[in-house]
């Protein structure tokens, strides 16, 4: 299925221009890749329903969104990881890897976008400034111009859009095309949901309408599309990491869709939808039974020692990563009664010291949650 056509420009090379989108006659989907979307469609929905039987999900969240995160940015090349960004935000470290910065953006991007959801649709307008929460004030190789589309030509790969792998439409193209894909997003149809997230995420990396960042902000896009059509609840899908395991494939059928493989991109990416579900659901129920075996540890203490240690083991699941300091300001506790309650869910077993040789300012990880979200 053709979506669009290589025209030579005025400058001398050569930019993939996309027709009007959708194709005019429509999608022409085999019954095999609508099954597929129909397993997906379900995948989602049991993950949904067993999310929902977490305690206290807002508290869990942020693990979710920082492993999406994580593996968004290092698709792009960041070296940071999960537990940087995780140190990063609990300030329990000074001694992290520069570009954590990648991640520590993505997060928020991400979490501006959620929030704007609940009283703005999904638009253009959305996506410039979910941008430039990406892309304002982070670390950069070069001038990303964030929240505002491009104006001038990019390209994917090379030196050059001359030699470039990939060249995408012209900047005067640019607003056509998104138009159109904006109003594929509202447009109702016969589509399944879980299909036109597929083809959102790749028709968004087909224009590429950003200097930089194009990627990341394609990866949210998929998410938040999810949210809006309430096939998700909470932003628990983190499909960034399955592109990342498979990272060839993923580039190799985005490339594959400018090509017209758009079955071929869609059943890559519903195994994604199938494989990441079942994963995040098997990681909700690890995440309900560590809960209970470690509540009943801590309710095994005396009556006063119990419920001071279970104010610090609920903002564990919120954030994993914590010294003493990170718990007076959760707790209101003293030093002194700060650093008892570490000692205790230390001896519990559900603390661990994260760097043993350190003699000072010493930072904890729960590492069994930890533990979790990284298999």
């Amino acid at each position: 299925m053709k979506i669009g056509q290589t025209i030579k420009q005025p400058q001398g090379h050569k930019s993939f221009v996309p027709d009007a989108f959708p194709p005019q006659e429509g999608f022409d989907f085999s019954r095999k890749l609508i099954q597929k979307a129909s397993w997906a469609t379900l995948s989602l929905g049991k993950l949904d329903g067993v999310t929902q039987l977490l305690p206290d999900v807002d508290f869990f969240l942020f693990m979710y969104i920082c492993k999406d995160a994580a593996s968004s940015s290092q698709i792009e090349g960041t070296k940071a990881t999960m537990i940087d960004a995780i140190e990063a935000t609990s300030k329990t470290s000074d001694n992290l890897p520069g570009d954590v910065d990648d991640i520590l953006h993505y997060i928020k991007a991400l979490n501006y976008g959620l929030l704007r959801l609940k009283d703005f649709p999904l638009s253009l307008r959305l996506i410039q400034e979910i941008h430039k929460g990406l892309m304002e004030n982070a670390r950069a190789t070069h001038f990303s111009d964030p929240g505002h589309f491009r104006v001038s030509q990019n390209w994917i790969g090379g030196t050059a859009p001359s030699n470039a792998l990939f060249v995408p439409p012209p900047p005067h193209e640019i607003h056509r095309c998104l138009g159109d894909l904006e109003k594929f997003i509202h447009q109702t149809d016969d589509v399944l949901p879980v299909i036109k997230a597929g083809l959102i995420h790749a028709q968004f990396e087909t224009i590429h309408p950003f200097l930089d960042g194009n990627g990341r902000t394609g990866r949210m896009l998929i998410t938040l599309f999810l949210c809006v059509e309430k096939l998700l609840d909470q932003p628990v899908l983190f499909l960034s990491s399955y592109f990342k395991k498979h990272q060839s494939a993923y580039y190799e059928r985005i490339n594959g869709y400018h090509n017209g493989k758009i079955e071929a991109w869609l059943d890559f990416f519903l195994d994604g939808i199938i494989e990441t579900s079942m994963e995040a659901i098997e990681i909700a129920k690890k995440i309900n039974l560590l809960r209970e075996q470690d509540m009943q540890k801590v309710q095994e203490l005396g009556k006063t020692e119990a419920k001071n240690t279970i104010k610090v083991l609920f903002q564990l699941f919120k954030l994993p990563i914590t010294n003493v300091a990170k718990v007076q300001e959760w707790t209101g506790f003293t030093r002194q009664g700060a650093y008892k309650t570490i000692k205790r869910l230390v001896e519990l077993g559900i603390l661990q010291t994260k760097d043993k040789n350190k003699k000072y300012g010493q930072s904890y990880v729960y590492r069994s949650y930890v533990d979790i979200f990284k298999d």
